[in-house]
């Protein structure tokens, strides 16, 4: 039986090797809303230069998407790690028919009725980080990843190894890799940030800042799934 990966010890190790380093890599953070971000820009903003994606046009109603950007931006305004390492937000647009194309539900309607961390959710989270690959690398990005993993309803394992094969099949694509393309190919930041107590910490930090904190994952299925 293979043993499961440990993604927390492999962070722990990476982290161990960038304390104290003269300069911090650059992290592209993926983020669905404030309340999730917040441990992970506690946690890693000691080792990274970081920039936040906001890269979400699964977030239905619209109404909603705005709400979840405005409460990120509303916290990184007040919020230390954010603050004194010069976070940014990079905010994309709100085109959900991506979302819908990607996780391709108007061809198998049944994917509509699934509990979370099934097809639809692996589909959707692939969507969302090949963006935020795309973005790191036209952008020079040594890292990118994403705050999911910190939800106790979104499965690591999945979120792990689609970053993983993000990053493989670009360096597939480009064949032969020389050193040179090598460092300008950001890599994918293995995490299980609900580890460590973070899905905890990020509850503190919620009722600390005040922050506003959904109800749902954020897509039209998962709001109808959570009322029936």
């Amino acid at each position: 039986m293979q043993q499961k990966a440990n993604y927390q010890k492999q962070l722990d190790e990476l982290l161990k090797e960038l304390e104290g380093s003269a300069a911090k890599p650059s992290l592209l953070l993926h983020a669905c809303c404030g309340p999730c971000s917040s441990y992970v820009l506690e946690y890693l903003s000691k080792y990274f230069q970081i920039t936040v994606l906001y890269y979400n046009p699964n977030i239905y109603p619209q109404a909603e998407y705005e709400r979840r950007l405005a409460e990120l931006k509303k916290l990184y305004e007040v919020f230390p790690p954010a603050l004194n390492t010069g976070v940014k937000v990079v905010e994309c647009e709100y085109e959900p028919e991506q979302f819908y194309s990607a996780v391709g539900v108007h061809d198998q309607p049944e994917l509509a009725s699934e509990p979370e961390k099934g097809e639809r959710c692996r589909r959707c989270y692939k969507f969302r980080l090949q963006r935020a690959y795309e973005y790191a690398t036209s952008n020079h990005f040594d890292y990118f990843c994403t705050s999911l993993s910190i939800s106790p309803f979104k499965d690591a394992v999945k979120i792990n190894e689609l970053g993983l094969e993000i990053e493989s099949q670009h360096l597939a694509n480009i064949g032969a890799v020389t050193t040179e393309t090598s460092e300008k190919s950001p890599k994918w930041l293995i995490s299980d940030f609900k580890k460590k107590g973070g899905f905890k910490r990020s509850l503190e930090l919620s009722e600390e800042y005040g922050m506003y904190r959904q109800t749902y994952c954020g897509c039209v299925y998962s709001m109808k799934n959570k009322k029936d």
